[in-house]
């Protein structure tokens, strides 16, 4: 059973200590309940969770790292309005100096910023980050990873291997 890009966002929110239920989760997120079951099913099948429901840190270091690249890849694509990502998010706009319009961001008419899209892991990804300051954090470090050139990918791989550490 293979996992979706919206595994890797609710992972990520397991992650950070989230407890409820699936539809408190998917309200969260911007999802449905029943996508946030599909999901668990997929993660607990790619051995990414435990029978508890618990992330194993570990595995979903080295599946964001050397499987998101690769499985759910990006590109930059035209100029739009939207929420800074990549190098762009503000956790990472000190290590980066990009022009104005080269900068990565997630389409969103709400979005504060101009650069060039990128599509995000799940439709509701912008509204979650907006909501969730550490969740926004960890999403744009695997957009480093999914469109950033080497710099970035380990600029991404650093900072998610510090912050799901233990």
């Amino acid at each position: 059973m293979p996992t979706k890009p919206q595994d890797v966002v609710i992972a990520l929110k397991v992650c950070l200590g989230f407890q409820g239920t699936y539809a408190s989760l998917g309200q969260h997120l911007g999802m449905s309940a029943s996508e946030i079951h599909g999901a668990f099913r997929r993660l607990r099948a790619a051995r990414l969770l435990d029978a508890d429901g618990n992330v194993i840190r570990q595995r979903l270091r080295e599946f964001l790292v050397h499987g998101v690249p690769y499985a759910y890849p990006a590109a930059l694509e035209a100029i739009t309005r939207g929420i800074r990502t990549a190098w762009a998010a503000p956790v990472f706009a000190s290590a980066a100096a990009e022009a104005d319009d080269a900068r990565p961001v997630w389409p969103d008419p709400e979005g504060d910023a101009r650069g060039q899209a990128v599509e995000p892991l799940y439709p509701s990804v912008p509204k979650a980050a907006r909501r969730d300051a550490e969740l926004y954090d960890l999403l744009a470090a695997v957009d480093l990873l999914r469109v950033g050139r080497a710099r970035e990918r380990k600029l991404g791989e650093d900072f998610l291997n510090e912050r799901l550490a233990g």
